[in-house]
């Protein structure tokens, strides 16, 4: 079996699908030379010929050689625009684009000067590498010159090795003759420009295709190959039969090779290559002469052009230039102007535009060659489109999609392997326009991809700015975390503990705030039990250095050295809560007598005739009153004191007092009241009770020594005694006994005369100022409660006693503190 290199030596060649016969008319224009078209006054160079990664070089006003690139560029893709002429840059602006919706692109217009003056340029390929020749072709500007303008330095560096190399002079469309002419009259400089591509790509086969409808331009091409360099068995001519479009790079491969391209693939990745003879010519050009791409041969034909032919056009050259240049015979409203061929060209709405690397010919049919437009007319669906469609699509799927702008299904159908050769409209009965259609769809399936594209980009660069967003965040909250570690290394112990301390009350105001308690980590929970211990020892000693100097005397007596702080501290609560207690039963006992006192006055002078006594003895019950009520609601006894009463009380029951007589005077007062109350409430039970709570606690017995143990004993002997004389008054009330004043006034007078006697004895004899006091008390408490059982005069002598005794009392404790 021969392999694919044997059969194409042999000549073989294989059918194509699809393809029509449409007149050829080259005629026309093939019978001439190729002419040279005079330099237009003004030139308009669209930039986006050169893609979006090229810059503008010049500006306005600027002088331009022949020659002098307009853009820069370092991007791989960068095909530079060249200035055709030398003069001067007039304008960058919007102007009317060679397409068929006439849009208007950026573009750079000059103004010739008419001297046509070029840069200097020299190159000898033969002493380049391969690289330097690829960056003089992408410095020339050249891209494909058959009609698709793809750069062809991209094409002549391809990823994977090329074996077969297939130059194209087919020329299938009709009208255009223009590389028929160029291979007739520059057959040396297009092989020149195939040894190129050659030395570049060192393909195993060359095969030169021509279209057997051109024999002139094959006997040329085949004398120049006898000639040249590449004459050795390498590079062969093939004649390939005229059928339209046999001209397109898929067909074209599948005609000389029997191979057919996959849907969305390229040639190179089956190993092939294939460039037009036109950009053959344009290689040699750049690399031999280093000049760049500023004109190529198009075919001005039809019958409306009064000389028809092939003519080197400036890249640049408007058509309108082009038509007053030549002639033109039919009316520019009225009949068209289609560059291209009539089976892929595009009519022109502006005359404006301006010739490109990919115009190849600009046809001006009258009214006799185009067929007049006719309207559409419903498909019938006889299939002629398919099986006239070159590429195997199904044109009526692609029409009925595209008419009904369901994109995505007609791209499902392959459309972008349509060439747009016509054949489908070439051969419809219904006059439907499917390229047209076929072009709209792809159009705007480009434009759905590039906003998708757009998307995806801007979509990439959020989520790169969330990123490195997040990683800024990272690397703060780590050069703070490492900030904090070295001022924690640097801390003092007293810093950790403040720090500590600030860290726990605001973990507490935040557990608040959240109605839970905090909860401590375990990394800190030693050291908030020792900033409570701290705190629970500062408060014990400012308590400390806040009690009585007696208090910390008996605290050493009777506390332990090693006391814990904690049991100090809650038995100070408890003392003070006691003490507390205690004051406020105290005022409502106060309030309780006062107001008995305040009765039993009204009761006792009620009968009484004389008015002035009885308002008397209101006012001093009044009085009295008053006075408990001040004791009882005293802020000078504070809880602490009274805390320590209790506990200096049990010592004073164990202390033998130095005074015996005070001792014994004390106890027989407490007796004699105990018995005067039983005798009073007639309960025999309570003179042992009463006793014994007298003898308890003796304010005579407290040692002068200890003054403060002494006031504290005091304390607590007046308030039993009151506690006494309360009791007994409401026990005469409620027996409402009737006792007549003469058989008690001979005794209580006696009583209150002893008792005024040894309350004088006891001021004189006392050294200590609150003796005196206890003294004074003790004698007015016993006149108090005589004088409850006495009448209304009784009543007041008895008061008046106990009036003079208090100021006695008063006296002599100041005469004591004015010689201490």
């Amino acid at each position: 079996m021969l392999t694919l290199l044997e059969q194409i030596d042999k000549g073989t060649l294989w059918r194509a699908h699809g393809g029509v016969h449409p007149p050829e008319l080259k005629s026309l224009s093939n019978q001439t030379t190729i002419g040279q078209l005079p330099l237009a006054k003004h030139f308009v160079l669209p930039l986006t010929q050169v893609g979006d990664s090229a810059l503008l070089a010049v500006e306005v006003n600027q002088r331009v050689l022949k020659g002098q690139s307009l853009t820069s560029g370092t991007s791989f893709a960068y095909c530079p625009v060249h200035a055709p002429t030398s003069g001067t840059i007039t304008a960058i602006k919007p102007m009317p684009s060679n397409h068929a919706s006439g849009i208007e692109v950026l573009s750079c217009i000059i103004e010739a000067d008419g001297l046509d003056e070029a840069i200097k340029t020299d190159a000898h390929h033969a002493e380049l590498s391969n690289q330097e020749i690829l960056k003089i072709i992408q410095q020339a500007g050249i891209a494909g010159l058959g009609g698709a303008a793809f750069p062809t330095h991209i094409k002549l560096s391809p990823a994977s090795e090329i074996e077969l190399v297939i130059i194209n002079g087919i020329e299938c469309e009709p009208y255009i003759t223009s590389d028929d002419r160029l291979m007739r009259e520059h057959s040396d400089e297009i092989l020149a420009g195939v040894a190129i591509i050659q030395r570049l790509i060192s393909p195993k086969r060359i095969i030169i295709a021509i279209e057997d409808n051109k024999p002139e331009a094959i006997d040329a091409m085949q004398h120049a190959l006898n000639s040249s360099t590449l004459a050795n068995g390498t590079t062969r001519i093939t004649a390939v039969p005229t059928k339209y479009p046999s001209g397109g790079e898929k067909q074209l491969i599948q005609i000389l090779t029997g191979q057919e391209v996959p849907s969305g693939a390229i040639p190179a990745q089956l190993g092939m290559l294939v460039q037009n003879v036109a950009t053959a010519y344009a290689i040699n050009d750049a690399v031999a002469n280093g000049q760049a791409l500023t004109q190529r041969v198009v075919t001005v034909t039809g019958l409306n052009s009064q000389t028809p032919g092939n003519y080197w056009v400036q890249i640049g050259t408007p058509v309108k230039h082009i038509l007053d240049t030549l002639g033109f015979n039919g009316n520019v409203a009225n009949d068209k102007i289609i560059i291209g061929g009539p089976m892929m060209g595009h009519s022109l709405p502006d005359i404006s535009a301006p010739v490109l690397k990919g115009t190849n010919c600009l046809l001006l049919p009258d009214s006799s060659e185009i067929a007049d437009s006719v309207a559409e007319k419903p498909c019938i669906r006889c299939g002629e489109c398919a099986v006239a469609c070159p590429a195997l699509l199904l044109p009526q799927q692609l029409f009925w999609h595209s008419k009904a702008e369901e994109y995505d299904k007609a791209a499902s159908f392959n459309l972008h392997d349509c060439i747009e050769c016509g054949c489908c409209s070439y051969v419809c009965p219904s006059d439907i326009p499917l390229v047209e259609y076929y072009r709209i769809a792809k159009s705007a399936i480009r434009t759905q991809n590039e906003e998708k594209k757009q998307a995806d980009f801007a979509k990439l660069r959020f989520e790169a700015r969330l990123k490195r967003l997040e990683d800024e965040k990272l690397a703060r909250e780590a050069k703070a975390k490492e900030a904090a570690e070295r001022r924690k290394g640097s801390m003092s112990s007293g810093d950790k503990n403040a720090v500590a301390e600030a860290m726990a009350r605001i973990k507490a105001k935040k557990a608040a705030e959240a109605g839970t308690e905090p909860a401590p980590s375990n990394d800190i929970a030693d050291k908030k039990a020792q900033i409570a211990a701290a705190l629970a020892r500062a408060k014990a000693k400012k308590a400390g250095a806040a009690a009585p100097t007696s208090e910390a005397a008996a605290n050493k007596e009777s506390a332990p050295a090693d006391a814990n702080d904690k049991k100090a501290q809650v038995a100070a609560a408890i003392a003070r809560a006691k003490a507390k207690k205690d004051a406020a039963k105290a005022a409502n006992t106060a309030n309780t007598s006062g107001q008995s006192e305040t009765d039993a006055v009204s009761a006792n002078t009620a009968p009484a005739a004389d008015d002035k006594k009885a308002k008397v003895a209101a006012a001093i019950a009044r009085a009295k009153a008053k006075k408990d009520a001040a004791k009882a609601g005293n802020p000078a006894t504070p809880d602490d004191a009274i805390a320590q009463s209790e506990a200096d009380s049990a010592t004073a029951d164990k202390a033998q007092s130095a005074d015996d007589k005070k001792a014994k005077v004390a106890a027989a007062v407490a007796r004699a009241k105990a018995k005067k109350q039983a005798a009073l409430t007639g309960n025999t039970a309570a003179p042992a009770d009463v006793i014994a709570e007298a003898d308890a606690v003796p304010a005579e017995t407290v040692s002068a020594a200890d003054d403060k143990k002494a006031k504290v004993a005091a304390a607590v002997a007046r308030a039993k005694a009151k506690k006494l004389a309360e009791k007994a008054k409401q026990s005469i009330q409620d027996t409402d006994m009737a006792i007549e004043p003469e058989t008690v006034s001979e005794p209580i007078e006696t009583a209150i005369s002893e008792t005024r006697q040894e309350t004088v004895s006891n001021i004189v004899n006392t050294k200590d100022s609150t003796d005196a006091e206890n003294s004074a008390d003790a004698s007015v408490s016993l006149v108090e409660e005589s004088a409850s059982i006495l009448t209304a005069e009784q009543q007041k002598k008895a008061r008046i006693a106990a009036t003079i005794a208090k100021a006695k009392a008063k006296k002599a404790q100041a005469k004591l503190q004015e010689k201490e």
